[in-house]
């Protein structure tokens, strides 16, 4: 285990939610924001007041989030079976439908440093019972990641080899794309982490860099400044070197969703984890500066 990586307690900031997911620090705000996805609403902690609150419900089921190149905020709305747009409040819609069927239930998204919007689009949101979203066909008839470029519009499937593509991040130089693939042994593949490498906007061939036992999806993950991959891993945070050795485990009480990295200087790991969001200080940061940065827009 490496030493250092982690160096504060973990701390319990606010408990309260069905599912916690999606956490994002919000530079123009100085806030963490999430998602509560079975009560529809999202919700912001303030480090400064040490309170939280909700930001907005009736939400239709948002999930994961982060920012844009603005500043602004893209999510992904299970209910609204979209990747969306919140500009202080004002939301829009950026991409519903691949040629001309619905999306699934976009799950995570990352943006690139050219803009370009990366997402992930599994079933979860739209399966019979489900408490993430509404009951509903997987219309284009698989669970892709796709590629938005917001300059054109054109959404291209830039993976189609996983079954459940889930949390999703760049390497520091965006030369690999990390997927979390959350199917697991019910459809007869691990849970797995798959780094692709990336050229023009397009992805090679996938290579699976770490394996879970059931029951410890890597469901969010997060790649610092090191290009070291901190993942969910069932109740723990996993960090793994760039060469995909485990370096550290942070132990949390609940089943973690995903991570983020925020606070003023970018050093705090924020963690959703079932009811609750956590925080860790570390000795690192995100690898996308924008993450940490006071950001105008």
């Amino acid at each position: 285990m490496a030493d250092g990586l982690t160096t504060g307690p973990l701390e319990c900031l606010y408990t309260g939610s069905i599912w916690a997911e999606g956490p994002l620090w919000v530079p123009s705000t100085q806030t963490v924001r999430w998602s509560d996805i079975p009560n529809n609403r999202i919700l912001e902690f303030d480090p400064a007041t040490g309170t939280a609150g909700e930001y907005a419900r009736d939400v239709e089921f948002t999930n994961g989030r982060t920012l844009d190149v603005d500043g602004s905020v893209v999510q992904c709305s299970h209910g609204r079976r979209r990747v969306e747009r919140d500009r202080d409040g004002t939301v829009t819609g950026l991409v519903a439908s691949y040629q001309g069927r619905r999306l699934n239930s976009p799950n995570d998204v990352v943006v690139a440093s050219d803009a370009s919007i990366w997402f992930t689009d599994p079933p979860y949101g739209i399966l019979p019972g489900t408490k993430e979203g509404h009951e509903g066909e997987q219309e284009y008839g698989g669970c892709y990641v796709f590629r938005l470029d917001p300059a054109s519009g054109t959404l291209a499937a830039v993976i189609t080899d996983l079954v459940h593509p889930n949390g999703l991040a760049f390497s520091p130089d965006e030369t690999l794309l990390y997927v979390a693939d959350t199917a697991g042994a019910r459809y007869g593949v691990p849970l797995r982490i798959v780094a692709y490498g990336l050229r023009d906007g397009a992805c090679g061939p996938g290579r699976v860099v770490v394996e879970f036992p059931d029951g410890q999806a890597a469901d969010g993950l997060r790649v610092d400044v090191e290009g070291r991959i901190w993942t969910s891993a069932g109740p723990a945070v996993r960090v793994y070197s760039p060469s995909f050795e485990l370096l550290d485990s942070v132990d949390v009480p609940e089943t973690v969703s995903n991570l983020c990295f925020g606070g003023p200087d970018g050093q705090d790991l924020y963690i959703t984890a079932t009811t609750s969001l956590y925080r860790i200080r570390t000795a690192t940061r995100d690898a996308a500066g924008r993450h940490f940065a006071p950001t105008n827009h």
